[in-house]
């Protein structure tokens, strides 16, 4: 029962994190540039570890029902997303291949880039509805104690995702020696961050 639990926390938290958004556009664009890659994957699977324990304990329920905290979590994200996807189109328009960088030539420093990746996980609504609120009404209809594995299961499916896309996004550097092909990668990371924050005031 305890292994059914874990592998039902990893399916669930698999379907929610490979879904394409926020944390998986920067994280892909900073492992085809080579930048700080490793440092942004351990921020982001940090990042979900801390949103899924929150889910697992009171947190997810108090965020579920609090309107006016879930209202301002949603529209605070939505407005950072936006930014971000605004940056994201302007760098494609320009063509300079830089959905932060730009916008501020910071994010091929360390210091930027953690900060961005730990903005994007803990700043970006759908994570916090995803890993706080859904995995942890999910996680709480689970046996005592299969709720600890349930859990567990969904923070390696986190770690196992972030993992391979990082290693993975340097496989994709050659098809981005193209300047072409980075404009594309902007102007999809810009539609997506509009759709995620305009689904957000829409809902």
């Amino acid at each position: 029962m305890l292994s059914s639990s874990f592998f039902k926390g990893m399916a669930m938290g698999g379907g929610l994190i490979v879904a394409i958004g926020a944390q998986n556009a920067f994280l892909l664009r900073q492992g085809i540039q080579r930048q700080h890659v490793l440092l942004c994957a351990a921020a982001c699977i940090a990042g979900d570890i801390l949103l899924i324990s929150l889910g697992a304990g009171s947190v997810g329920r108090l965020v579920a029902s609090t309107p006016w905290l879930l209202g301002t979590i949603r529209i605070a994200g939505a407005l950072f997303l936006f930014e971000y996807g605004r940056r994201a189109a302007w760098s494609a328009w320009r063509g300079q291949g830089g959905a932060l960088q730009a916008a501020s030539g910071a994010v091929s420093e360390a210091g930027p880039a953690l900060r961005a990746a730990i903005a994007l996980s803990l700043l970006n609504p759908h994570a916090w509805l995803d890993t706080v609120v859904l995995l942890g009404a999910i996680g709480a209809q689970q046996p005592e104690q299969g709720r600890a594995w349930f859990s567990a299961g969904a923070m390696t499916a986190s770690a196992l995702w972030f993992a391979g896309l990082a290693a993975g996004a340097r496989l994709l550097a050659p098809v981005f020696a193209n300047p072409r092909a980075w404009r594309v990668l902007d102007g999809l990371i810009a539609l997506t961050m509009w759709a995620i924050a305009a689904s957000l005031f829409i809902h």
